[in-house]
């Protein structure tokens, strides 16, 4: 059995995991991810070290959020990671001296529920991961699109309302100013400051803080059934709905796995997803239509996608 390290780079957390040809994932570690972003290799490579001891291991695959250059080892740009032209794949390599590829988070999970999850019956899967922000991943015929220069599928930064809320990116309107995690927090907490009275459970949650109001705060309110969290988790399900028929309408994907921090609302926000994606789906009665499901593999898509990335497209 080839064994390989997946290892997903977050801007609070760096997790890894040895993963199996299987995409079971044997053993995992994490660390806090440093401020000082020049210590991150030595981090992963203490990762690498304590998972691997005397075990052989084909190489490591790296998920990073960001822009990753079509070398698969250069970080260009990271939101949340001082990273601008990061040599990302030299400087662990030089630590580990095992082959090292990094890529995309989002495509690295995309890859992994392609492989083992939500993706497995299909050669084209679109991921949507609705957390924080939103950020997506392409599977066409069997292999991973990452575009002309290495930076595809950043979908969260299509423009779909004219002139709509700044994003952080410097763009109006952005997908994941209306679809994502920050969205929902956002609209919860203008809702309580505004005194709104249908916001009572929401306020009480806040306890004078708004702060307090949190994705996983609303998620569950609406699963006990308070009117307004599920409304809210409607927008948000309307919102991606609308987004991924755009998608849909340029990718033709045959399915589109929905994933993230917001998927954790399952079947409160899927119908929602469903029903605004069906109907704005362009001229949906003359074509096939694409499956839209739950992404399958959670948080650990990105450690298996990245670990199976190095094994099955190798540095």
């Amino acid at each position: 059995m080839t064994l390989a390290i997946g290892v997903d780079i977050g801007g609070t957390k760096i997790a890894a995991g040895v993963v199996s040809e299987s995409g079971k994932i044997l053993e995992r570690s994490h660390e806090p991810t440093p401020d000082d972003s020049t210590k991150i290799p030595s981090v992963v490579a203490d990762l690498v070290e304590r998972l691997v001891g005397d075990e052989k291991a084909a190489g490591i695959g790296i998920g990073a959020a960001g822009f990753v250059g079509e070398d698969r080892a250069t970080v260009r740009f990271a939101p949340n990671i001082d990273w601008r032209e990061e040599p990302l794949a030299e400087h662990v390599r030089s630590l580990v001296g095992l082959p090292v590829v990094v890529e995309n988070d989002a495509n690295a999970a995309a890859w992994g529920e392609f492989r083992f999850g939500a993706g497995e019956d299909t050669d084209d899967l679109l991921l949507v991961t609705i957390g924080t922000g939103i950020g997506g991943g392409i599977v066409h015929k069997g292999q991973l699109f990452r575009g002309g220069f290495g930076v595809a599928a950043e979908i969260g930064h299509m423009r779909i309302v004219p002139n709509g809320i700044l994003c952080g990116c410097g763009q109006h309107g952005c997908f994941e100013q209306y679809a994502s995690g920050s969205a929902l927090v956002r609209d919860a907490r203008e809702r309580v400051a505004n005194g709104d009275e249908n916001a009572a459970a929401l306020a009480a949650l806040a306890d004078g803080d708004l702060s307090r109001i949190t994705g996983p705060g609303i998620t569950n309110l609406a699963q006990q059934g308070d009117p307004l969290s599920l409304e809210l988790l409607c927008d948000v399900g309307r919102w991606i709905g609308e987004g991924i028929a755009v998608l849909a309408a340029v990718l033709d994907p045959s399915v589109i796995a929905i994933g993230g921090g917001v998927a954790a609302a399952g079947d409160l926000l899927l119908p929602t997803v469903v029903e605004a994606f069906e109907t704005h789906l362009p001229a949906r009665a003359h074509r096939p239509e694409a499956a839209v499901r739950l992404a399958a593999l959670g948080n650990e898509a990105g450690i298996i996608g990245a670990a199976d990335l190095a094994r099955v497209e190798p540095a």
